[in-house]
């Protein structure tokens, strides 16, 4: 009897995922653990491996959202026969037609009609092909495509807009973009008419992602939170990154202020567990580890990969973790695992010239810190003026989970552990 191939619960909380593509083609071999096909899961795009050997015998959902536990294809003995099933995988393709009663009477067929319909769908067929564009577009003028699709026609330099889709309701897959990048330069064609009128609004769809973030941060303004800031003096930090960088051998990643900061957040995440905790519902749970999550901006929008363990590695060996995950961010590899199971947030804006700002909570997480870029500013000591370069950090808290005294306890320790990194032994 053929396998039945159906969506799995990548991740906690996953209700649907949309398939991006098949990596099999029908008829063709599949063994167990080899990739089947891409599913995109809010905030990734990963490849689910098939569960059994055999031969791919039929594709029930091409291309779409599903939900969990949806039959999306089959897998047997070459030759075997396969459920008939509808184009989303829901059931039969068509109901069997009830049994009629003998002797009943039925409606005149009017069978000398039938050729002159044919002709009639035929000659419309033939005039909406003819008159079809390149790209099927929905409402608004956003041209249908996968978000694989898009991302790869970005990379290439593709034109969207020049291709035909061969998705469901003529939407283009990594396919059609695939298969135009390859073909022969043609000659240009004529510029393609606007998509939207000069002050037409144009209406922008959410992606999966989006639609997460937009129900994650809604979540978190549901919570009730406070701030606090405090300013470190990165002196000595900036001193360590230096002799650490002097340090550095062939192949291994570059130390940076932040994998400093990651480590100092690490530590005094320990040293106040209150603040290294998740909340839910009547419970706070406070976790044994220190799992900091790192706020990535990405072309499909903002993620936050998660470190684990970091307070038990070098600052070496965060630095090597931070280039993999964020490097699989970036490039639409990460993998469910590396979103879960944080503790911990941290947001850094510095490098786009932010001198301080305040973060939104990452539910169930109960704090995360927001790091503005360090500056030079004045400041008196023992009754010297110094310059000394000056970071922001500035913690939002759950208030349901984190008092003031707490928070500003944690704070502290963060800022001392960068004035003086030594007291992170």
């Amino acid at each position: 009897m053929a396998t039945e191939v159906k969506l799995p619960r990548l991740g906690q909380g996953m209700e649907s995922g949309t398939i991006v593509r098949w990596l099999v083609s029908e008829g063709e071999p599949v063994k167990k653990g080899d990739p089947l096909y891409e599913v995109d899961t809010e905030k990734v795009t990963q490849e689910v491996e098939a569960e059994a050997d055999g031969v791919l015998l039929k594709i029930t959902v091409q291309e779409g959202e599903v939900p969990v536990g949806e039959i999306v294809a089959f897998i047997g003995s070459e030759g075997e026969s396969v459920p008939e099933r509808s184009g989303n995988g829901a059931g039969p393709a068509e109901a069997p037609a009830e049994a009629e009663p003998a002797g009943a009477e039925r409606p005149a067929e009017g069978a000398a009609r039938e050729p002159e319909r044919d002709r009639g769908r035929e000659a419309a067929a033939a005039e909406a092909s003819a008159h079809a564009a390149p790209a099927t577009q929905s409402d608004g003028g956003r041209i249908k495509a996968s978000p694989l699709a898009r991302r790869i026609a970005r990379e290439r330099g593709v034109d969207l807009a020049q291709l035909r889709g061969t998705g469901p309701e003529g939407r283009i897959v990594a396919e059609d973009v695939e298969r135009a990048e390859a073909q022969p330069a043609t000659a240009p064609a004529a510029a393609p008419a606007p998509t939207f009128a000069p002050g037409e609004v144009e209406v922008v769809e959410l992606t999966s992602i989006r639609k997460t973030i937009a129900r994650r941060m809604t979540e978190a303004w549901q919570a009730p939170v406070f701030q606090i800031s405090m300013s470190a003096d990165m002196t000595r930090a900036n001193e360590l990154r230096a002799r650490l960088v002097e340090r550095l051998r062939e192949g291994e990643a570059k130390p940076t202020v932040s994998d400093i900061l990651t480590k100092a957040a690490a530590v005094a995440l320990m040293r106040h567990r209150e603040v290294n905790a998740t909340f839910h519902g009547d419970a706070i749970h406070l976790h044994p580890a220190a799992n900091v999550g790192m706020a990535v901006a990405t072309d499909r929008g903002l993620v936050v990969p998660v470190i684990p363990s970091a307070e038990r590695r070098t600052i070496q060996e965060l630095a090597q973790a931070r280039v993999e995950v964020v490097g699989r961010a970036r490039g639409g590899k990460l993998q469910q695992s590396d979103l879960e199971g944080g503790t911990f947030t941290i947001s850094n804006l510095g490098m786009f010239g932010v001198e301080q700002f305040v973060a939104v909570l990452n539910p169930p997480q109960v704090a995360i810190l927001a790091v503005g870029a360090a500056e030079e500013k004045p400041v008196v000591r023992d009754g010297e003026l110094l310059v000394v370069p000056l970071m922001t950090l500035t913690l939002t808290c759950d208030h349901r989970a984190i008092d003031g005294a707490t928070a500003s306890d944690f704070l502290g320790t963060v800022r001392a552990i960068l004035e003086d990194p030594a007291l992170a032994l």
